[in-house]
């Protein structure tokens, strides 16, 4: 099995029994997000902490 969906089907398993339809794609586009995240820091798409820092000062103007 694609390792995203088993991670999204065992997260689902784990949340509590009535949850809303909210909570559970909350939950899938979190995993979705950081399998994200994990492939572009794979690929070197990488940012320092002061290139972030510059760009927050930017959202700020």
């Amino acid at each position: 099995m694609d390792l995203l969906k088993e991670a999204t089907v065992e997260t689902i398993k784990r949340l509590p029994d009535g949850c809303s339809v909210e909570d559970i794609m909350y939950e899938i586009n979190f995993i979705a997000q950081v399998f994200e995240g994990l492939r572009d820091a794979e690929e070197g798409r990488l940012l320092s902490t002061e290139e972030l820092l510059a760009r927050v000062k930017q959202w700020g103007k």
